[in-house]
Formats: structure tokens, C-alpha cells, sequence
């Protein structure tokens, strides 16, 4: 296994990215977010039909943001400049011109979740939960993932999901559409997500990216006209004291 904290790998039409921090969960550290979006751009114009997303290990897709790296972040303006940052990295999945799938191989909480939910496609392992879990330490999302939300399940559903904080399993989210399938425990998730993505790698290019073209600028619409709402409610919360005792919380606990 590479040291790498990100293995990309082309192998024919298929992209693979794998998010390596595994002793870490996963957790997304801002440098390695910035190298998730220039993987993305490098590729933009290569013959690909399809990318997909996955971490190694089989406990977490990404845990969340590292909390010891955001946490000396105090300011508005610091704060405003993280979550611009990040969002235009996850935009590099949310308008990469082939259909990007999330293979969650574990849970994918936080922010984790919104990397899960800017891909246009997601797949989980049987125990992949999945959490907008950002408010329960009195936050909103950072990266556009209430938006995307919002994109795939309606306000009505979004808002009582990002409001409660709460963590769905992977037949939850299946049963949401928020997951397409979920891997059987007996099947090794791997395999799974191998046979899950031939079926795209099997499809006309033009299909792919038509399709994919159609879906990205409905979604860029919605990003347009909520962006600002957002990531200004985001900067509110995020220099809240009440915030900010309960990041001390989390990462007491860690």
C-alpha cells in the first residue's frame, strides 16, 4: 500500500480515487481536499465514462473534517475562506463532466457527507451510515452539502435531516434514494462496487456525459441561488461560542 494519503489510479474510461488516511478514518484534511479537486480538474479532459470516490479500510468512507486543523480557524474571515476553499473542490465533482459515484465503504459523517453527497451517484457498504451530523456541534453544512441535500430528497425531508443532526443507516439512505444499493454483508464490497460500476463503463460515452451535462447544470442552478444563504449562516454559527464549546467536547472525546 502507498504512503500517498490519495491513490488515483485510470483504468480504461474509469477514474479511481481513493481517499488513504485510513488510521484517521479518512478524515479530510484541507490539504488533502485540495488534492481531491486537482485530481478532478486534471482529469476533466481525459475519455472517461465514469469516476467513482472510495476509501481504504473498511471502517469509513471520510469521518469528517479534521477537527484539530479547523479548530484554529476563529475568525469570519478565516472561516469564510475554508468553506469557499473546500466548496470549490467538491464543485469539481458536482460539475465533473462523467458521473462521479461514491462508493462509501464505511460511514461518511460531517463532512464525509457532503464529499458523499456532492458525487451525483452513492453505493454503500451494509454498515456505511451516512450524517449531515454537523449540527450537533451547532453548525450548518460548509461545503454545499445541505444544498445537495436539498437537490436529492426535497426541503421538506432536507431540513428535518440537517436539523436533527441525525445519522441514517445504509437501508435509511437506500430507502431515501440517497444510497442506490447497499452491498449484502455476505459480498465483499469491493466486488460489489466493481459490478455496480460496469453497468455505467458498459454505456455510450455520449449517454454518459449527456445525461451527466443535463443533471450538473439543474443542480449548479440551485448551488447558484443558495450558496450565499448558506455559507453565510454557516460563518454565523461557526464564530458562535456555542459552537465552539462543542467542538472542545468532540475533540475531548477524541
Amino acid at each position: 500500500m502507498t504512503d500517498a494519503r490519495l491513490i488515483t489510479e485510470v483504468d480504461g474510461a474509469l477514474l479511481r480515487i481513493t481517499l488513504n488516511r485510513p488510521e484517521k478514518r479518512n478524515a479530510l484534511s484541507l490539504a488533502l481536499l485540495d488534492e481531491i479537486g486537482d485530481v478532478f480538474r486534471r482529469h476533466h479532459d481525459h475519455e472517461l465514462k465514469c469516476a467513482v470516490i472510495t476509501g481504504a479500510g473498511d471502517r469509513a468512507f471520510a469521518a469528517g473534517g479534521d477537527l484539530k486543523e479547523l479548530d484554529a480557524l476563529r475568525s469570519r474571515a478565516e472561516a469564510r475562506a475554508m468553506s469557499t476553499r473546500v466548496h470549490a473542490t467538491l464543485d469539481e465533482i458536482r460539475y465533473f463532466p462523467v458521473p462521479v459515484i461514491g462508493a462509501l465503504n464505511g460511514v461518511a459523517l460531517g463532512g464525509g457527507a457532503e464529499l458523499a453527497m456532492a458525487c451525483d451517484i452513492r453505493i454503500g457498504a451494509a454498515h456505511a451510515d451516512l450524517g449531515l451530523i454537523q449540527s450537533q456541534l451547532a453548525l450548518t453544512t460548509a461545503w454545499g452539502g445541505g444544498i445537495d441535500l436539498i437537490n436529492a430528497v426535497g426541503n421538506s425531508a432536507a431540513l428535518a435531516m440537517l436539523c436533527s443532526g441525525r445519522r441514517l443507516s445504509a437501508n435509511e439512505a437506500l430507502a431515501l434514494r440517497l444510497y442506490e444499493a447497499v452491498c449484502p454483508e455476505d459480498e465483499a464490497f469491493n466486488t460489489f462496487s466493481d459490478s455496480f460500476v460496469a453497468d455505467y463503463l458498459n454505456k455510450s460515452i455520449h449517454v454518459l456525459r449527456g445525461y451527466k451535462a443535463t443533471a450538473a447544470a439543474r443542480r449548479r442552478k440551485l448551488h447558484e441561488e443558495l450558496d450565499d444563504t448558506a455559507r453565510d449562516a454557516f460563518i454565523t454559527a461557526w464564530v458562535d461560542d456555542e459552537h465552539w464549546a462543542a467542538a472542545a467536547n468532540a475533540l475531548k472525546k477524541k
